[in-house]
C-alpha cells in the first residue's frame, strides 16, 4: 500500500490437520509430512475419494475456550475463534486496552476492526433435519408438528456464516468496523486485504483478520467429486501427473495495524501488508482461462499498488490446488509476470489440504512464517513438473528466498483471482 499508511502484522495464529500454530504447521511442510489421510469423521468404505487432511485430536471446548458456546456455534466457527484468540495473544493488544484509563479504552475498542473471512457452501447445518424428514416419511404435517422437538431450537444461530465475526467480536470487545466475506477460496485473503485496506482509508486503527473453513463434510466432498475435482489418492502441485485437489479445514488470523498504533503500544512488528490486487475472469462457475490472465492481472495490480518490483519478490505461494487446469494457468500467470527471473515458487495445499474459505488466509501466515525463517519450502510430491510450464521454478527442495516479500495467490469459483503481497520484520 504504497505511500499511504503503512500496514504491520503483530499476532498470527493458525490451524489445521498439519498443527494448530504457524510454527507447527510449518515445521511439518518443511518434514515433508502431509496431514491427507483416510476420512475418520463418517464411514468411507465405499466413498470413491476418502482422504482429506482432518484436525487430529479436535476438542471443540479446549480450541473454542467455553464449552457453553458450543451450543451455538459449529465446527468452523471453533476453528475461526481459536486462530483469532491466537493472534489477538500474540498482539497482546487486550493486555494494552485493560491499562488504559476509561474513555481512551472505550476509544480503543472502537478504532479495533474484525474482518473475517467465512465458507459459504457447508452442507451439514441441514444434516439435523434428517431424522424427522425420515420420520415424517414426506408428511408435511407430520413434518411441522414435529419439528420444534426433534432439531436444535438453535439450529438457526448455528447456522450464521459471520458467526465468528460475532464472537471474536464479544471475546475481545471489538467495536469497530467489520465484515463477513463469502466468496469461495478467496476469502480469507480478502479479509486480510479488507482488514489493511480499512485501516489505509481511516476507518480502524488496528484489526483481526480471519478465514475459516471445514468444509470436509459428506456432500461437500461428494459434489467436489462429482464436479471431477478431486484427486484419486494425493495433491500433487504443477506435478505432471497431478489429477485433483483434496480438501483440508482449519482458520488462518492476523492481527493488522497501523505502524503508529502498533508503535504507540510497543508492540513487536512480524511483518508488513504491502499491497493486494484482484481480478475475475468471468468465464463461468467453475471454468477460468487457460492462458492465466486472471491471476496475472490480479498479480500485476498488486504489484502496483504495493509499488514493488517484479524483481523485488522473494518467493511466491501459489494458489498449487493440484487441478490440472488452475496449475496450468496458475503457472502460466506466474512466468508471463515475471518471465525468466521469476521467484522461487512453492505451494502449501499438498501437506494440510484445501482449505477453501481459509486458503488464503493461513497460506499468507505460513508464507510470512517461512519468510522469517528465510526458507522457501519444497513440495515433496513433485516427481516430475508439467512439461507444459517447465519454467516455473518449483523444486522439491527447500530453497531461500529472494528477499524478505512474498506473494501469495488465491483462487476461487466463478473466476476469482487473487493476490496479496507481505513482508517480513
Amino acid at each position: 500500500m504504497n505511500g499511504r499508511t503503512p500496514v504491520v502484522v503483530t499476532g498470527l495464529g493458525a490451524i489445521c490437520g498439519a498443527g494448530k500454530s504457524p510454527a507447527s504447521i510449518l515445521d511439518a511442510i518443511l518434514e515433508g509430512r502431509s496431514a491427507l489421510a483416510p476420512i475418520a469423521s463418517w464411514d468411507v468404505a465405499h466413498w470413491p475419494r476418502p482422504i482429506a487432511a482432518e484436525i487430529a485430536d479436535f476438542n471443540a471446548a479446549q480450541l473454542a475456550g467455553d464449552r457453553k458456546l458450543l451450543k451455538l456455534i459449529r465446527r468452523t466457527d471453533v476453528v475461526g475463534l481459536y486462530a483469532a484468540g491466537e493472534a489477538v495473544k500474540e498482539a497482546g493488544f487486550v493486555a494494552h486496552r485493560e491499562g488504559l484509563a476509561a474513555a481512551a479504552a472505550a476509544h480503543f475498542s472502537e478504532r479495533t476492526g474484525l474482518y473475517a473471512g467465512s465458507g459459504g457452501g457447508n452442507y451439514q447445518n441441514q444434516y439435523d433435519y434428517f431424522p424427522l424428514i425420515e420420520q415424517a416419511a414426506g408428511a408435511l404435517p407430520a413434518f411441522g408438528s414435529e419439528l420444534a422437538s426433534m432439531v436444535n431450537p438453535m439450529w438457526l444461530l448455528k447456522s450464521l456464516p459471520n458467526n465468528v465475526l460475532c464472537h471474536v467480536g464479544i471475546r475481545f470487545g471489538i467495536k469497530g468496523p467489520n465484515a463477513c466475506i463469502t466468496n469461495h477460496s478467496v476469502s480469507g485473503l480478502l479479509a486480510i486485504v479488507e482488514a489493511a485496506a480499512g485501516i489505509v482509508n481511516g476507518e480502524a486503527d488496528r484489526a483481526v483478520a480471519v478465514g475459516h473453513d471445514t468444509p470436509i463434510e459428506p456432500q461437500n466432498v461428494f459434489y467436489y467429486h462429482g464436479a471431477g475435482l478431486l484427486a484419486r489418492e494425493t495433491l500433487r502441485p504443477f506435478d505432471a501427473s497431478r489429477d485433483g485437489s483434496l480438501m483440508g479445514e482449519g482458520a488462518g488470523a492476523m492481527m493488522v495495524e497501523s505502524e503508529a498504533s502498533a508503535r504507540a503500544r510497543g508492540a513487536a512488528v512480524l511483518g508488513r501488508v504491502l499491497g493486494a490486487g484482484h481480478a475475475t475472469e468471468s468465464e463461468g462457475l467453475l471454468a477460468i482461462r487457460d492462458d492465466g490472465e486472471g491471476p496475472a492481472r490480479a498479480i500485476r495490480a498488486a504489484l502496483a499498488e504495493a509499488g514493488v518490483d517484479e524483481r523485488d519478490v522473494g518467493m511466491i505461494v501459489a494458489h498449487g490446488n493440484g487441478t490440472p487446469a488452475s496449475d496450468a494457468s496458475e503457472a502460466l500467470a506466474i512466468l508471463d509476470v515475471f518471465g525468466a527471473d521469476a521467484p522461487p515458487v512453492t505451494a502449501f495445499k499438498w501437506s494440510i489440504g484445501h482449505l477453501i474459505a481459509a486458503a488464503g488466509a493461513i497460506e499468507t501466515v505460513l508464507a510470512l512464517e517461512a519468510l522469517r525463517r528465510g526458507v522457501v519450502p519444497g513440495i515433496p510430491v513433485l516427481d516430475r513438473i508439467d512439461p507444459a510450464f517447465a519454467a516455473l521454478p518449483v523444486s522439491r527442495e527447500t530453497r531461500k528466498p529472494r528477499s524478505d516479500v512474498a506473494l501469495v495467490l488465491s483462487r476461487g469459483f466463478g473466476g476469482t483471482d487473487g493476490a496479496l503481497l507481505v513482508r517480513a520484520a
